[in-house]
């Protein structure tokens, strides 16, 4: 008997465990809602209903279908730019009916040998799909994995996943214009483009930082920061 109640204190003490240790991961990620929908408000006033997340909810009596619509992916994004390609976010600032929701999508445009370029997303895994065109695409590994790259040519309806927070890209590798959409598993995935962050900083990353993690002369290093950083 005593030993019974001993596995079923175990039992128990190891079950309180995996849940405690399940609400803290879940809670560093996007939470779930506790309703129907908790469409977002940029601010709280008289319409606010309850705030979650950095967003205040507005009242569920005021919400309507446009709530959670949005028509900005239907027209091809402009790539005239010098990286030849224009990302179309679908996030909350776009869609305030995907708060709590945990998801969102982008298009992506790409010009004729277009680039989006080596970037993560902190917040959240990514699933894209070729729907046109050819596109070169890839991840890089942790230092603790070696810095593997996985990479594949990605043709019109084959899709590539890009692990939370690690680096990634797409080059468009043909002479034509290609398409893809993303979705994240994130509301607000984020995203830290590598070249802007490290030489576009503000203020500047001292130069000897950079020199010596690059391992490169320090007028090189002054040189890429003098350069135009775009965001596409």
């Amino acid at each position: 008997m005593i030993n019974m109640k001993y596995d079923l204190l175990v039992a128990v003490a190891l079950l309180m465990l995996a849940l405690a240790a399940f609400s803290h991961l879940a809670s560093a990620y996007d939470p779930s809602p506790l309703q129907d929908f908790c469409v977002a408000i940029k601010s709280p006033i008289s319409t606010a209903f309850l705030a979650m997340n950095g967003k205040f909810c507005k009242d569920p009596k005021l919400v309507t279908a446009n709530d959670f619509f949005f028509s900005g992916l239907r027209n091809p994004g402009n790539t005239e730019n010098p990286l030849g390609s224009k990302v179309t976010l679908g996030t909350v600032d776009q869609i305030p009916g995907l708060n709590t929701m945990g998801i969102s999508l982008a298009r992506i445009d790409y010009a004729p040998h277009g680039l989006n370029p080596p970037h993560t997303h902190p917040r959240a895994t990514e699933i894209l799909a070729c729907v046109e065109g050819s596109l070169y695409v890839g991840f890089v590994t942790s230092n603790a994995d070696d810095n593997r790259l996985f990479a594949k040519v990605l043709n019109p309806g084959e899709v590539f996943v890009f692990p939370i927070g690690l680096l990634h890209f797409q080059l468009n590798m043909g002479k034509t214009n290609a398409v893809a959409y993303s979705s994240f598993s994130s509301q607000n995935p984020g995203v830290i483009t590598l070249a802007n962050g490290l030489f576009g900083s503000y203020p500047l990353i001292n130069p000897d930082v950079l020199a010596k993690a690059f391992q490169m002369e320090k007028n090189v290093v002054n040189f890429l920061q003098k350069q135009p950083w775009p965001d596409n």
